[in-house]
């Protein structure tokens, strides 16, 4: 398993963009990667978990930040 934390900043970017942003670099990384995404749309809160439960991958934290949504998402051994 990979210890390593990608960060993804999509701040600025409206749905679906976020999403689609994640799944390229999900798609590019080894099963245990972590993607730290930073979002300002508050819609990631319900599409990204969606998306990983959809996907098989798993949110490990997800939180605001002074209008800011930053969710850890980890790659599964089995998702795509």
């Amino acid at each position: 398993m990979s210890s390593e934390v990608i960060e993804l900043d999509v701040r600025r970017m409206l749905c679906p963009m976020p999403v689609i942003k994640l799944q390229n670099c999900i798609e590019q990384q080894a099963p245990g990667t972590r993607v730290e995404i930073t979002c300002t749309d508050p819609g990631v809160m319900s599409d990204i978990p969606a998306w990983c439960r959809i996907n098989g991958h798993s949110i490990i934290s997800s939180h605001e930040l002074e209008g800011e949504f930053i969710i850890l998402v980890e790659k599964s051994a089995h998702g795509g």
